[in-house]
């Protein structure tokens, strides 16, 4: 009697798929670090910059020292500045997650490589666009629960410092706007570390310092895509953008892993 065996459908293989990669995700000391991290970031910015900002005179030479330092609550979330503008608010804010949200794709898919897993994976069962799919994903949630987390820590550390929480000038429609376009920008991100990450697999320090290096040309850009004054066509933007990102990427991901050896 000849033995037949069933193919599995695209959608029961991701399904498959994410339900390991969640496991380790939920199973990861690593997830836990970095939320706890990016709760406590914004605590710490706004209630030391509180501390240590305004202006101070030099007795012996009366020479005034102005520290800069965070007017209302929501410069922690987004900034009225200009793209180019490198001052306190628009670079000590929630554009830093974009940098943290790096390191954990990173470090999340490159212990893949290290550990022997994709390998016995990919020999096994799983298919390449499954993989990454599936990474983009669970990271892409992971980086949202690091934003939704900053975004608590802000409002807590707001108050602890006595920050005003007032909208004037842009709204509450659009700290909301902002945010969620932040949110989807962190896809962009999401998406060239894991590129990055299939590059250089075992070798974390360079997937870190390659995907580390492109945020930076991308840094400067978020405050004029994503600003506190934001509306609904600049979360549009951001979406698909997010998504034009993902799917490129994602399939160039793909390629490499293809076209390369998985040690």
């Amino acid at each position: 009697m000849e033995m037949q065996f069933k193919k599995q459908s695209f959608e029961k293989r991701l399904t498959s798929m994410l339900k390991v990669d969640f496991k380790r995700l939920f199973l990861s000391p690593l997830v836990y670090i970095l939320c706890g991290i990016s709760l406590v970031l914004p605590i710490l910015i706004l209630v030391m910059t509180s501390m240590m900002g305004g202006t101070s005179v030099d007795p012996t030479t009366g020479v005034e020292t102005t520290v800069e330092t965070f007017t209302n609550v929501w410069q922690a979330i987004g900034s009225t500045g200009s793209a180019m503008s490198m001052d306190l608010t628009s670079m000590c804010n929630i554009n830093l997650m974009f940098f943290l949200v790096a390191i954990f794709v990173c470090i999340f898919v490159g212990d893949d490589f290290r550990s022997g897993y994709a390998k016995n994976l990919f020999t096994v069962r799983a298919k390449k666009v499954d993989y990454v799919l599936s990474k983009t994903i669970v990271c892409f949630i992971g980086a949202v629960a690091m934003f939704l987390l900053y975004f608590i820590g802000a409002m807590i550390g707001g108050a602890i410092a006595g920050l005003s929480f007032s909208t004037e000038g842009f709204g509450a429609g659009g700290v909301i706007a902002c945010f969620i376009s932040k949110i989807f920008i962190s896809l962009i991100f999401v998406s060239i570390a894991i590129i990055f990450s299939t590059v250089a697999k075992q070798k974390l320090w360079l997937s870190i310092l390659c995907s580390l290096g492109a945020g930076m040309l991308l840094f400067t850009m978020i405050p004029m895509i994503a600003p506190l004054s934001a509306g609904i066509l600049n979360v549009i933007m951001c979406i698909a953008g997010g998504m034009i990102f993902a799917i490129g990427l994602g399939a160039l991901s793909n390629l490499i892993l293809n076209k390369t050896s998985l040690v």
